[in-house]
C-alpha cells in the first residue's frame, strides 16, 4: 500500500467534494436529492496525517462549530472527459480516507459555495494509505470515523444514492478530471463538531479484506489566535447552525420543543414581552427612534385574529427567464431548501417583488412549514390552493390568491439573504412582528428596549383610556402633562397595592 505524499497533494489541482450520498445522511438532514451537487475546495486546504504525525488543524478564532466529516476520497489516475458510466471506475487510481472539515460560523457568508467555511488550511486532511482503485470493489468499501476515540460514524458503499462511477462519469461531462484530482464522496450519519484538543481519526477499508485499509488518518484540533478583520465576513451561529453541525437538536444541547431555534436574539422572555403589546405601539416606539420605514405593507392575513413573534428567514424570487428557470427552478430549488430548514417559531419572509400574476406558496409546502413549526409565512406576491392554505392555523400573509404555479413569473433564486418584502428591506434575523394592524420588522438590537418601553407606554394608555372613559378631556391627558403624569404615578401606586 503506498502513502499519501506532498507530490501527490502538490498534484492535485481540483479537490471536489459530494453534498449528500449516504442515505443515513439524507434521513438525518431530512432530504434526498434527485441527482448529485458538488462544491469546490481549494487544493491548499489538502493536508495529511498518520498516527505517527497528526495533522493539527485550527479552529478559526471566534467560530464555535468546526464540524467535522468522515469521508472516503477517490485520486484520479488518468483524465477523465465524458465518459461512461461502464468505464468511469477505471480513471480512479486509488482510495484513501479524508475528513471533510469546515465551519458552520462561516456558512451564512459563502452562499452556497462553501469557500470560507471549508476552503481553510488545513480542512481537508487525506490519507495516510492509499489503496488501489482496481484492487477493491467500489461498492464494497467501508468508512468508519472516532472523535477521541469514540466510534462515531460506521457506513458502508453498498447502497449510496450516487456511487462513485456516477460521480466521476457525471464529473466529467462538464469539466476534465485531471490526475491528482480528489474527489469526496460524502459523509454518513454521525458527522459532528469537534473543539480544541480533540482528536479526529478516519478509516477507509474494504468490506471483505479489513486488512486493506488506508489506515487511521488523525487530525488534532487547535484554537486559532488570529482574529478575523473587519473588512470581510465575521463567523456569526444561532441553532440553526447548531443543530446542522451536531446532526440533530439533542447532540447540539438544544431543547427538543425547539424553543431556543429562535436565537439569543428572541429569548421566551423578550418573545413574551413583544406578544404582550400591539404593533401600533411597537410602530410609535420605532418612529421615536427614527426608524419609520419598517413596516411591510398591503398583505392580507388567513389568520387575522393571530398575533406572531418570531425570528425572520428569507426567500428572494427573481423575474423569471427561462433560461435560469431551468437550472435553478427545479428540484431541491431555493424555495423547497427554505421551507424545508425554516424552524420552530421561525417565519420566512419572501420577496416577490409584489408581483400578483402567480403563486409564490401552495398547500403541500406551506404545510410542510407548519409541520415544522414555522410561526408564519409572509410573501408580497400570490398564494395558491388558497382555501387549504388558508385553513392551515399557521397564518399566511399575502397579496391575492392566484392559481398558477411556479415558473409563470418567478425563479426561486436565493435564502438567507437580505431582501425587500412590502416595501421595507428584511435582514435574516430580523424579528417579526404582526397583529391585525399589520407587520412590523424589528432590528434585534433595539427589540428589549423597545419591549419595555411598550409596555410602559401601554400601560400609560390604559390609564388615559380610563380618564377618558371617567370624562376627562383628552387637552393635556393626551399625551400626559406634569399635572396628568402625577396622577398616572399615583395611579400606578395604587394598582401595585392592590
Amino acid at each position: 500500500m503506498d502513502q499519501v505524499t506532498d507530490h501527490l497533494l502538490a498534484a492535485a489541482r481540483k479537490v471536489i467534494a459530494v453534498h449528500i450520498n449516504y442515505p443515513s445522511r439524507a434521513a438525518q438532514r431530512g432530504r434526498t436529492p434527485e441527482q448529485p451537487s458538488y462544491f469546490l475546495k481549494p487544493p491548499s486546504s489538502l493536508a495529511t496525517g498518520s498516527e505517527q504525525t497528526p495533522s493539527i488543524v485550527e479552529r478559526p478564532a471566534g467560530c464555535e462549530l468546526l464540524g467535522y466529516e468522515g469521508e472516503i476520497a477517490l485520486v484520479i489516475g488518468k483524465p477523465a472527459r465524458r465518459v461512461g458510466l461502464e468505464d468511469a471506475w477505471s480513471h480512479v487510481e486509488w482510495v484513501t480516507a479524508s475528513n471533510d472539515l469546515g465551519v458552520y460560523d462561516l456558512r451564512y457568508a459563502d452562499k452556497g459555495s462553501n469557500l470560507r467555511s471549508k476552503g481553510g488550511d488545513g480542512f481537508t486532511p487525506v490519507g495516510p494509505g492509499l489503496i488501489a482503485a482496481d484492487s477493491v470493489d467500489p461498492a464494497g468499501l467501508r468508512v468508519r470515523t472516532w472523535h477521541n476515540g469514540d466510534l462515531v460514524q460506521d457506513d458502508t458503499t453498498e447502497d449510496l444514492l450516487f456511487p462513485f462511477a456516477r460521480l466521476v462519469a457525471d464529473l466529467s461531462q462538464l469539466l476534465t478530471l485531471e490526475e491528482g484530482d480528489i474527489i469526496l464522496t460524502g459523509t454518513p450519519a454521525g458527522a459532528s463538531v469537534a473543539q480544541p484538543g480533540d482528536v479526529v481519526e478516519v478509516e477507509v477499508s474494504a468490506v471483505e479484506v479489513s486488512a486493506v485499509t488506508s489506515g487511521r488518518l488523525v487530525t488534532r484540533v487547535a484554537e486559532g489566535t488570529t482574529a478575523f478583520a473587519d473588512f470581510g465576513a465575521r463567523p456569526k451561529t444561532d441553532d440553526v447552525q447548531r443543530e446542522e453541525a451536531y446532526g440533530s437538536r439533542e447532540a447540539a444541547g438544544l431543547p427538543a420543543d425547539g424553543t431556543a431555534a429562535v436565537g439569543p436574539a428572541l429569548s421566551p422572555e423578550l418573545k413574551a414581552k413583544l406578544e404582550s403589546v400591539c404593533t401600533a405601539t411597537l410602530s410609535s416606539q420605532l418612529r421615536k427612534r427614527g426608524l419609520n420605514n419598517v413596516s411591510i405593507d398591503g398583505l392580507t392575513s388567513t389568520r387575522p385574529e393571530k398575533r406572531i413573534v418570531g425570528v425572520a428567514r428569507t426567500l428572494r424570487y427573481v423575474p423569471n427567464r427561462e433560461d435560469l428557470f431551468k437550472t435553478h427552478g427545479g428540484g431541491f430549488n431555493a424555495q423547497k431548501r427554505a421551507i424545508d430548514s425554516v424552524n420552530e417559531g421561525e417565519i420566512l419572509v419572501m420577496e416577490a417583488r409584489g408581483e400578483k400574476g402567480t403563486g409564490t406558496i401552495g398547500d403541500i409546502l406551506a404545510l410542510r412549514a407548519q409541520v415544522r413549526g414555522a410561526a408564519a409565512i409572509i410573501t408580497d406576491g400570490g398564494v395558491r390552493d388558497f382555501s387549504a392554505v388558508a385553513a392551515m392555523d399557521m397564518p399566511t400573509y399575502y397579496s391575492n390568491p392566484h392559481p398558477a404555479v411556479l415558473g409563470r413569473r418567478h425563479i426561486p433564486w436565493d435564502t438567507d439573504i437580505t431582501i425587500a418584502c412590502g416595501g421595507t428591506t428584511v435582514q435574516p434575523g430580523d424579528i417579526i412582528v404582526a397583529d391585525s394592524d399589520g407587520i412590523l420588522v424589528i432590528p434585534p438590537a433595539l427589540a428589549e428596549e423597545l419591549a419595555d418601553d411598550s409596555i410602559v407606554q401601554e400601560r400609560e394608555e390604559t390609564f388615559i383610556a380610563e380618564m377618558v372613559e371617567q370624562g376627562h378631556s383628552v387637552d393635556g391627558l393626551y399625551p400626559l402633562n406634569a399635572e396628568w403624569r402625577t396622577k398616572y404615578e399615583q395611579w400606578e401606586t395604587d394598582k401595585a397595592n392592590d
